[in-house]
């Protein structure tokens, strides 16, 4: 049964937080930053909104929730699109079964009166008309207004804002007032070897020590040469690789170059293959000898 609340006279009816299975596996320090930037020190005080930002599938989403849950919070998740209405982000008028007009509470305006975290997903997707109905909720005012229900909606004490951002891509630019409400800027970067191996464990239990480590050093080369591959794209590629070798009668813990190449080239593509380790060396040699063609045509032209 959803919950129910009255706000000046009108019935909302709130969003359920998400219930989701993320963990946060690697930098602690980002975890303590976000915290930090919730944190309130003084009755005068207010947390600020913190924008994470980093390329897609490198983990933005996970760590600011399992922050939230790690203080014990209800958190809420609101995708934000290019067609994010303001209404949308607050309250949505609905027809009941009776011919009636219900209010629907947006999961950041249920996070506001139950005093949940809300993330707002991929918030350089919104336009600025979208963003400036928040503006009030980002500064000491802590309220927002809906034009639709005609009431204004003060946040909990206990509420907290993040934002997510990719880094490699906008469909809007953020305007500057909304820009210097979003801090502090939190960037999340590729994981170190250490790290992406324990990620991958973490969400792949069942896969096998060697399959692990061979796609870890792949990852690792990509990511020296500033390629786009996360390790979202290291899960789906061993995730896959395994199903295809269970569908083709085979162990799925055993390590296959060329099947996992071959799984490389479905999930990414051929270019991608050159980083896994046994293609690696062969690579930075070609890569070599290229360049210093290069200098010796320079030379020879001077």
């Amino acid at each position: 049964m959803a919950e129910k609340v009255e706000i000046s006279g009108v019935e909302l009816i709130l969003s359920e937080p998400a219930k989701v299975k993320m963990e946060w596996v690697g930098n602690e320090d980002l975890i303590n930053q976000l915290k930090a930037a919730w944190l309130v020190v003084d009755d005068k005080d207010i947390p600020l909104n913190p924008r994470i930002i980093g390329r897609p599938g490198i983990g933005k989403t996970t760590l600011a929730y399992a922050t939230g849950k790690r203080m014990e919070k209800d958190v809420y998740i609101f995708q934000c699109t290019m067609d994010t209405r303001p209404e949308d982000l607050l309250i949505s008028p609905v027809i009941s079964s009776k011919n009636e007009i219900k209010y629907v509470a947006s999961s950041l305006v249920s996070a506001m009166i139950k005093g949940g975290i809300c993330l707002l997903d991929e918030g350089n997707r919104m336009s600025e008309k979208s963003w400036a109905s928040l503006a009030p909720l980002m500064d000491k005012r802590r309220y927002v207004e809906s034009i639709i229900a005609g009431i204004r909606i003060y946040a909990n004490e206990e509420f907290r804002l993040c934002v997510t951002m990719n880094s490699d891509s906008s469909t809007y630019e953020i305007p500057e007032y909304i820009s210097s409400r979003l801090n502090p800027r939190i960037s999340v970067e590729f994981p170190n070897k250490i790290d992406e191996l324990k990620i991958l464990k973490y969400n792949l239990p069942f896969a096998s020590d060697q399959i692990l480590e061979y796609c870890v050093e792949f990852l690792q080369n990509s990511h020296d040469h500033g390629e786009p591959t996360t390790i979202r794209d290291g899960i789906n590629i061993l995730r896959y690789y395994m199903k295809s070798r269970i569908m083709n009668n085979k162990k799925k813990e055993s390590l296959n170059k060329k099947e996992f190449k071959q799984t490389i080239s479905h999930i990414l593509d051929d270019l991608a293959i050159k980083f896994c380790p046994d293609e690696y060396e062969e690579f930075l040699k070609e890569k070599d000898d290229t360049i210093r063609e290069v200098f010796k045509i320079f030379n020879e032209d001077e």
